[in-house]
């Protein structure tokens, strides 16, 4: 049986974009790690989805301003982030340590 999740905090709209394109562009990065994968056209692939990804953040950083929306209320966004499972997505954009790599010159 699959745990229940918590429950996603409320959020305005703006602030759901803000955490899913967030994601997103965490996920396309862990792609594209190079100390994480060896094939270069699916990192390719990343990358290029990663431009519109990344636009997609702007603009719902950009509507929210526009809104009046002034702060981030890291809290909430921290525990929606969790609830998403960010904590481990965002492992896959840190550098692996490999014990075989060789030694630099």
């Amino acid at each position: 049986m699959v745990p229940e999740l918590p429950p996603l905090p409320a959020l305005t709209r703006s602030e759901g974009e803000v955490v899913d394109c967030y994601l997103e562009v965490v996920d396309l990065l862990g792609k594209i790690n190079p100390s994480r994968t060896t094939d270069t056209y699916r990192a390719l692939r990343a990358a290029q989805a990663l431009v519109g990804r990344a636009t997609a953040l702007k603009d719902a950083l950009t509507t929210m301003h526009m809104r009046g929306e002034t702060e981030l209320h890291q809290a909430t966004l921290a525990r929606a982030l969790r609830v998403l499972d960010g904590e481990r997505r965002s492992t896959l954009v840190t550098v692996v340590s490999d014990a075989k790599e060789p030694p630099p010159h």
